[in-house]
């Protein structure tokens, strides 16, 4: 958590790998970071004071064990007193304890240099991340904050979006489960391209998710190739190739939309119009596949006019709803 002292970009930039892109008051980081770098100096010190401290404490015991050697070898020519043995047997003993000591004093103090050593190291760190850098070649999308504001933690600052790594994701239905997998060359079409301008593409599928149990659904992701006009957040088509089936199609401009209900003039036995709703699934190549509300072999209105209404009479020039493989 910091305020923000600058930022160096707005939205629409492109940014190289490593360029800077906002700066932080870095003045309480860099306090905690002469603080750990003075706390590691002390150790150090402490350490080297420790080490000097155990290597008094070998020499001492070398002395005493010597001492201790010499009184035990006159006492047993009888040219020692016991008193003097017991001597040297206790200072051989008080040399071995303060060698103990001595290393254990030694051993916490080197602990303490690599623990604060490693604090400096994390301070220095902590110092990085008041520079923020773009971490790949993007294009800034949305900018969150200001100089003057405060960066915390969770919150977005920017956001960036690289043009070379885009995604398609497409919900498809659980009865197509096993006809997609990881590696499957797809076609796909960005944008609200009426079908007969409608441009496809080739990529290839990247993921797929698991099954939705609730809504017998699951999610493909499918990697994009760059496109100038392909942008984040836009919509796209996915077309996959699978197995033929049959389907009942009728001409793209047969049908009649009003607000969200689609319908189409049916031609009854008297050849007179009669608006029927319809629903409708996929289209391609200008036709669009109808799922309910037409059966095979009724006749339909091809462009109706504006002004046809339900009821009125039409010649037989119609075009029949036909059974195609899909």
């Amino acid at each position: 958590m910091a305020p923000v002292v600058d930022v160096r970009v707005r939205p629409g930039d492109r940014v190289r790998r490593g360029a800077p892109l906002i700066s932080l008051d870095q003045r309480e980081v860099s306090a905690n970071r002469d603080r750990a770098v003075a706390t590691a100096a002390a150790a150090r010190e402490s350490s080297f004071a420790a080490d000097a401290d155990t290597a008094a404490a070998e020499a001492n015991q070398a002395l005493a064990r010597a001492t201790h050697q010499r009184i035990a070898d006159l006492a047993a020519k009888k040219s020692a007193t016991p008193q003097e043995l017991d001597q040297a047997v206790a200072a051989l003993t008080a040399a071995d304890a303060q060698l103990r000591g001595a290393r254990a004093r030694s051993a916490a103090a080197n602990a303490s240099r690599d623990a604060a050593s490693a604090a400096s190291s994390a301070a220095d760190t902590g110092l990085t991340y008041t520079q923020l850098l773009a971490p790949f070649d993007a294009v800034v999308s949305e900018r969150s904050v200001d100089p003057g504001a405060m960066a915390t933690p969770g919150a977005p600052l920017l956001i960036l979006e690289d043009p070379a790594s885009l995604r398609l994701e497409v919900r498809l239905d659980e009865a197509r489960a096993g006809q997609v997998q990881v590696g499957q060359a797809v076609h796909v079409s960005s944008g609200n391209d009426a079908e007969p301008t409608r441009t496809w593409i080739a990529a290839r599928v990247n993921e797929v998710a698991r099954l939705d149990p609730a809504s017998h659904a699951f999610v493909v992701k499918i990697d994009l190739p760059e496109r100038a006009d392909t942008r984040a957040g836009g919509f796209g088509r996915a077309r996959f190739s699978g197995p033929v089936r049959k389907a009942l199609t009728v001409p793209a401009s047969v049908l009649v939309r009003r607000g969200q209900l689609t319908f189409v003039f049916a031609v009854d036995g008297g050849h007179v119009a009669r608006l029927r709703a319809v629903s409708t699934g996929s289209a391609d190549d200008g036709r669009v596949e109808v799922l309910a509300g037409l059966t095979a072999g009724d006749l339909v209105v091809a462009n109706p006019p504006a002004g046809l209404i339900d009821g009125r009479p039409v010649e037989a020039t119609s075009v029949a709803a036909a059974g195609e493989p899909r």
